[in-house]
C-alpha cells in the first residue's frame, strides 16, 4: 500500500482569474463580445484590461499589458457548452479560425479554435448531454 503523504500549503486550490493576453484590446474586446454574448463595456487600467462577466467559476480576463506574448501551446482552459453543433455554427458565423473538428473522446464532445491573437481556445459539452 502506498503511504498518502499530505502537505499543507497557504495556497488554496481554486482558480482566480485566468488571463488572455490579447493585442488590440478594442478589436478583442469586440470578438469575445461576440463569442460569449456580453456588451464589453470600458476597459479598465488605461485599456490594458477588460473583466469579462462569468458565470461561475474563475474569472476571466482580457490583457493588453505585453502585446509582444507569443500565443503557443494547447488550450489552457476551456469553455462550457449545451450544444456543440450550434457552438460549432456560432464559431463560422464568427469566422473564428477552426484548429479541430468536433472531437468525441467519450467524456466530452469539443472544438477547438483561436482568438485573432491565436490563443488557443476549446469549448466541450459533457458527453451525456
Amino acid at each position: 500500500m502506498r503511504a498518502s503523504h499530505v502537505h499543507n500549503s497557504p495556497i488554496r486550490r481554486h482558480i482566480g482569474q485566468v488571463f488572455i493576453p490579447v493585442r488590440d484590446m478594442e478589436r478583442s474586446a469586440r470578438w469575445y463580445g461576440k463569442l460569449l454574448g456580453f456588451d464589453p463595456g470600458v476597459p479598465s487600467h488605461g485599456g490594458t484590461i477588460l473583466d469579462v462577466p462569468t458565470e461561475e467559476g474563475p474569472g476571466l480576463v482580457l490583457d493588453a499589458n505585453r502585446p509582444d506574448f507569443t500565443a503557443d501551446g494547447p488550450p489552457r482552459f476551456f469553455f462550457w457548452t449545451d450544444d456543440i453543433a450550434a457552438t460549432a455554427e456560432h464559431l463560422q458565423r464568427l469566422e473564428a479560425r477552426i484548429t479541430s473538428p468536433v472531437e468525441d473522446i467519450g467524456s466530452v464532445v469539443f472544438i477547438q479554435f483561436e482568438d485573432p491573437d491565436g490563443n488557443a481556445l476549446m469549448v466541450c459539452q459533457r458527453a451525456n448531454s
